[in-house]
């Protein structure tokens, strides 16, 4: 396993790509700490859900829709919003000003509260 430099990665990264190529892993530091891990891809990465991982991670991220990360991760729809649930996850996110106006159109109205200050007593 080699370790290189985040400045390292702009002078070796073909040495860090014929590593993944070569299947060996390959770590990042930035002043001399770790901060990522290269891992080679391969279909055992696949097989251990990869996919599944990074589709989640990008549509918890806003990056993609649930259809586009459901197609990445190799699910159906249904399938992958299940996992989403698994993880706690929600599927509809919507933002406060477009659930008011949903719910205007739908005849739904908002009580507000309105304030009264009591009188003292004496």
């Amino acid at each position: 396993m080699d370790t290189f430099t985040v400045r390292d990665l702009r002078e070796r990264t073909g040495e860090l790509i014929r590593d993944a190529e070569q299947g060996k892993l390959s770590i990042v530091t930035k002043h001399g700490v770790p901060v990522f891990l290269a891992v080679p891809f391969d279909e055992s990465l696949v097989q251990s859900g990869l996919l599944v991982a990074l589709a989640t991670r990008l549509f918890d991220e806003g990056v993609v829709s649930v259809g586009q990360a459901a197609k990445l991760a190799g699910l159906s729809t249904e399938e992958f919003g299940e996992r989403l649930a698994a993880a706690g996850l929600t599927v509809a996110r919507h933002p406060a000003s477009e659930l008011e106006g949903e719910m205007l159109a739908l005849g739904v109205q908002q009580k507000k509260a309105r304030y009264k200050p009591r009188k003292a007593r004496p």
